[in-house]
Order: C-alpha cells, then structure tokens, then sequence
C-alpha cells in the first residue's frame, strides 16, 4: 500500500512525460558515446509492460537501481540505433540514480565513421500518449536535436562527409 502511494505521489509530481537521448560520435574512433536520462518511476512502470515476468514495480524504491543487466537490456530493445546499415548493441557503463532521475551511459562500437544514422525510440511509447523522447545527434560539426513522439518514433540523420 505505502508502495502504491508513494508511486502516485511520484507520478503526480512530474506529470510531463520526457526522457533525454543523446548520441556523439568519438572523432577517430569506432564509437559512439550514448546518455540516456528519464524519471525512474515511469521507467519502472515501463519495464513492467517490457517484462511482464518481472515484478518490477513491486520492487519500486527511489533508491534501488535495477541490476545493470536489465538495464542494457531494455536500452538495447527500446532505442535501435542503426549507423550506415549496421544495427549496434549498446554496453551499459554507467548508471545513476539521483532524485527519481535514472542516467545511462552507454558505449556502441561501429564499424567506420557515421554517414547515416537512424535512431528508434520506444522507451515508455506504449505508457503515455504524450510522451516526448528528445535526441541529440552529434558528429564532427554535426549536430541535430529531435523530438519523437508516440506518433514519430524514429528519425533518420544524414552526417555530412565534411567532417
């Protein structure tokens, strides 16, 4: 019950909907350097219709980071990054959890520099219809920002070849 009530009380102190995304290439390197910033109540409500197996939401504590395992695997199914026609998996660095809010680190390793990269963005579309899940794309002097929607859940970025 007190777990049910401090979940409310967590939803209705930020009712807006919004996770953070951004994506930069390592000039020089075969990486990409991915952060990934959201509310971790909502990531937990998420994760239980992402795993219906798992207890998550039982498990809620403002505290208690879910296992880094879990973690990359939900990054690693809800945003698809795709980097001249080559799906990357992503391998969690980093996590944090501050004030309800969850930050991800993340590394993915391509093949060459980036020329097109298309990024899928599913995390909480299917847990609120005003969801906005903005991205930042950075690439040498490349740099673009959007935002998706449960209506527009990927984009697709041509890098220029002047880098």
């Amino acid at each position: 019950m007190i777990k049910t009530l401090s979940l409310a009380i967590c939803l209705v102190l930020h009712p807006v909907h919004v996770t953070m995304t951004s994506i930069d290439y390592v000039n020089g390197t075969d990486s990409l350097k991915v952060f990934v910033r959201m509310y971790y109540d909502d990531f937990l409500l998420d994760y239980q219709l992402f795993d219906s197996n798992n207890d998550t939401v039982m498990k809620y504590s403002p505290d208690r980071l879910l296992p880094g395992d879990m973690l990359n695997n939900y990054i690693n199914r809800k945003v698809t990054i795709i980097v001249n026609n080559n799906e990357l998996e992503g391998e969690l660095l980093k996590s944090k959890l501050t004030d309800n809010e969850l930050s991800l680190n993340f590394l993915y390793r391509t093949r060459k520099r980036p020329e097109i990269i298309k990024v899928r963005n599913l995390i909480m579309t299917g847990l609120y219809n005003d969801q906005s899940n903005m991205l930042i794309v950075r690439s040498g002097d490349f740099e673009e920002g959007v935002k998706l929607t449960t209506g527009v859940t990927e984009q697709t970025f041509i890098i220029s070849s002047k880098q």
